[in-house]
């Protein structure tokens, strides 16, 4: 009995005495930790290392900059405004009164001149600029749920002021499907016409997870303001792909959207007709439309941005290293003895 009592009070009496050991040490550390004093890596800059790092930082993306610039080159782009060519000469004056009165035709041709070799797939857009689809207001007017549900969810107060007509609800709902771009287009080449391929142009998480595959257009645009286009009521909002890709809504003004692909290539020289159908209202808010047929690269559609950001912050760290260089030649300056940093004084004193 003895020898367990002595055995029990002797281990007490250690982790008694290795708490306040534990507590110190936590303490040591908090403190360290506060004044900057936990060992780290902390290079001194001399002028060597700086020319060093911006040379190899211009070497590095100069070349990069190039490459992308070439690749975005290399894509095909022909873009081509028509709103402002397809309203007729009569209505020059006032074309929303042209845009909303259906006894006028909204059709119109466009002729366009391919000048280099376009190889399929070529990508078909439609471009909005002067809209503003991250407005605040716009953004929120829709329904995710009802576009998953369909009339099983009820609650489709986020999307007014289109949430009900006559008593009963839209589907879908909200703003943004309210405003559906609406304008068609047909391409032909020569006596043939150019077939679009208008399947898998929007993601295909949304076809499959946002958008219900039992879930059919209900009391949409039925009220006496038509904002775009309608729908197909015998077809569910998971194959109505216009729908996905325009419900996508652009961060900036100016957007492009995909249309379709044109899965054959087009020759130099190449004239394309296109008969397209200006249904679709930017008259009102002073908005463009433009047609974008384009290629692609494997850096995706055409945009030097990129290309021309590496080869300047490449040149500008060239330069940078040039001017450190003839600075560090024309007036050097002996190195200070690294001994004396402050992480290294403990060394001294002792």
């Amino acid at each position: 009995m003895d020898v367990d009592g002595g055995e029990s009070s002797s281990s007490d009496s250690i982790s008694v005495r290795s708490i306040p050991i534990h507590s110190r040490q936590s303490e040591d550390f908090l403190y360290k930790f506060k004044q900057q004093n936990i060992p780290a890596c902390k290079p001194v800059l001399t002028p060597a290392w700086v020319i060093a790092t911006l040379l190899l930082l211009g070497f590095f993306f100069i070349p990069i900059g190039l490459v992308t610039l070439r690749t975005s080159r290399g894509v095909v782009e022909i873009v081509d405004r028509y709103d402002a060519d397809c309203v007729p000469e009569a209505f020059k004056g006032n074309k929303v009164s042209y845009i909303k009165d259906t006894s006028v035709p909204k059709n119109c041709t466009l002729v366009l001149k391919v000048h280099k070799h376009m190889k399929a797939p070529i990508y078909v857009y439609y471009q909005l600029d002067n809209y503003y689809q991250n407005h605040r207001r716009y953004v929120k007017s829709r329904s995710d749920q009802q576009l998953l549900h369909g009339l099983k969810y009820n609650d489709t107060s986020s999307c007014k002021p289109e949430e009900s007509n006559n008593g009963l609800p839209i589907v879908p709902c909200g703003l943004i499907a309210w405003s559906l771009f609406n304008d068609t287009y047909k391409f032909i080449r020569g006596t043939a016409e150019l077939r679009i391929n208008r399947k898998n142009i929007a993601w295909k998480s949304d076809r499959n997870h946002k958008f219900g595959k039992h879930v059919y257009p209900f009391n949409f645009q039925s009220g006496t303001l038509i904002g775009g286009g309608k729908l197909d009521p015998n077809v569910p909002l998971g194959d109505q792909e216009d729908l996905i890709v325009w419900m996508r809504t652009a961060a900036l003004p100016s957007f492009r959207k995909l249309y379709g692909r044109i899965e054959e290539d087009l020759d130099a020289d190449d004239v394309i007709l296109v008969h397209l159908m200006n249904n679709y209202n930017t008259y009102s808010f002073g908005g463009k439309k433009k047609l974008v047929i384009s290629t692609s690269s494997w850096l995706g559609g055409k945009n030097d941005f990129l290309g021309v950001a590496y080869i300047f912050v490449g040149s500008s760290a060239i330069i940078l290293a040039l001017f450190f260089l003839l600075l560090h030649v024309k007036n050097p300056r002996p190195y200070g003895d690294t001994a004396y940093l402050s992480w290294n004084r403990k060394g001294i004193s002792s």
